[in-house]
């Protein structure tokens, strides 16, 4: 199983279409899974893919649009019925906190699961951490508040060189401090560099989730040289005078975000329900950035 991937639930944008769901996605990082958005149709989109309930602890909205909202009650309900303790912490605006909170507590009276509100602002800051994860915001354009999110592992440890740790006779009580930088000091004393016990740690990787908003050329260098952006591409640049007034991006200028950015892939999607061939938006943005994925529901992409 890929240590780090992203599970696309939904693709489509506010209007209805038979091609595409609303937005969804969920992000798995060690098996641990953050869903962002969840628009209609989400948990049946979720259970299709086999991820497990259980495992779902974070729900991050990125702005309070339907086709991006719709799906939790009926999600959160599912949850309750399948009797799984815990707690879920929804990251979303304090209007969403109180919308949410009203809704949940008409229908979702009797949950076993404790639901917790982290209210966020249109900024950027580190929202959450944990041992090997942060998740920061960045602010977007849109029609209402709306935030991006990077998803960033932190520096892993240094792989053990097998070879000259056994070489040196190092204990194995030893290996997680020496995992984690330490030098070795035999017991006559003589110290043996880390780099000497060690090989490089593993690349820290990051997955960047940037949903509605019109084209911001200042963006990229929020983001980061990431190894996955997913940036919305509404429309095709033959409507690109629909695209800033409705606060949407077309795949070209997702595609000029990308490569500003310096990211390794960009995935597409947020597809307008105007088009009926989603294979145009792959074409316009490899234009301008050569590494496209042509996004889809069902679809699972590896962050490498």
């Amino acid at each position: 199983m890929n240590s780090f991937s992203v599970h696309t639930l939904g693709c489509g944008s506010a209007r209805p279409s038979f091609r595409h769901r609303p937005s969804s996605t969920v992000v798995n990082h060690r098996g641990n899974l953050f869903m962002v958005d969840c628009g209609e149709g989400a948990q049946l989109a979720f259970m299709k893919q086999r991820l497990s309930f259980s495992r779902l602890r974070h729900i991050f909205l990125t702005h309070l649009h339907g086709d991006h909202v719709f799906g939790l009650p009926g999600l959160i309900g599912t949850l309750a019925l399948n009797g799984e303790g815990g707690e879920i912490t929804i990251h979303t605006f304090e209007e969403g906190k109180q919308q949410l909170e009203a809704i949940f507590n008409y229908f979702c009276r009797d949950t076993p699961f404790d639901i917790k509100f982290n209210v966020i602002k249109p900024e950027e800051a580190i929202i959450l951490e944990t041992k090997s994860l942060t998740v920061r915001t960045i602010p977007l354009k849109h029609r209402v508040d709306t935030v991006g999110y990077v998803f960033e592992e932190k520096p892993k440890e240094r792989h053990i060189n097998a070879d000259m740790t056994k070489y040196h006779q190092v204990p194995i009580a030893y290996m997680r401090r020496i995992k984690g930088g330490e030098d070795f000091v035999k017991p006559d004393g003589t110290v043996i560099p880390n780099s000497h016990l060690t090989l490089p740690p593993s690349p820290s990787l990051s997955y960047a989730h940037i949903s509605d908003t019109m084209y911001m050329p200042s963006l990229a260098e929020k983001i980061g040289s990431v190894d996955l952006l997913f940036h919305e591409t509404t429309y095709l640049e033959e409507h690109k005078a629909m695209a800033a007034p409705r606060g949407h991006s077309t795949a070209k200028q997702a595609a000029m975000v990308a490569r500003d950015a310096g990211a390794k892939w960009l995935l597409t999607g947020h597809y307008s329900s105007r088009y009926n061939n989603d294979n145009r938006f792959k074409t316009e943005a490899k234009e301008i950035f050569p590494n496209v994925i042509l996004n889809k529901e069902g679809l699972i992409t590896t962050v490498n």
